[in-house]
């Protein structure tokens, strides 16, 4: 079983958010927990992102918010390798927000494992457009909401069963990978 990082965007995920309500529900998830989820600063987040999934027995699956999956791609090389797969939820967009500038740039480059980038077209924090731009930067998988805001509790999004469903096929694919087809 892969274990669960789960990885909360700025300003954290609070009781109810569904990140918050799948670390509960998840055996053997973990929640990463920043020391300031208001001024973040990309060195200190991605320093505990990495030291959360390197104290992990096997191989990763990120579950990550808002400036959690921006966090979650500027990870080292030597922390990816323990990375089996990512949701990436409602990605922001630094460049557009002052605040989380430290963030930028994002990196525009293939991710070295399974993802699906999850975005909606009403989301204040990142447009559509960027977000499909990172999907196809990191060779993600794009699943696009229609009207769902920041897919987060503001909006709505308390358990989310289609980010659920999302997550146990992510799971489903790392525990019965495709076989290889047998040449004639």
């Amino acid at each position: 079983m892969n274990p669960i990082v789960i990885i909360p965007g700025w300003r954290d995920s609070p009781p109810g958010h569904w990140q918050s309500l799948w670390a509960a529900q998840q055996p053997g998830a973990v929640r990463v927990e920043q020391d300031d989820w208001h001024n973040p600063t990309r060195a200190a987040w991605v320093a505990r992102i990495s030291e959360t999934v390197l104290t992990q027995s096997a191989p990763v699956v990120l579950v990550a918010h808002s400036l959690g999956c921006i966090a979650a791609t500027h990870l080292p090389p030597e922390v990816t390798r323990h990375v089996a797969a990512a949701l990436l939820v409602a990605p922001a967009d630094p460049e557009r927000h002052a605040l989380l500038a430290d963030f930028s740039p994002v990196p525009y480059q293939r991710l070295p494992y399974r993802s699906i980038v999850v975005a909606s077209n009403t989301d204040p924090f990142c447009p559509v457009r960027t977000a499909g731009a990172y999907a196809r930067a990191w060779d993600s998988e794009f699943v696009r909401l229609q009207d769902a805001g920041h897919i987060n509790l503001d909006a709505g999004f308390g358990p989310w069963p289609l980010g659920w469903g999302l997550l146990q096929s992510l799971l489903a694919e790392l525990a019965n990978p495709p076989t290889a087809l047998l040449a004639a």
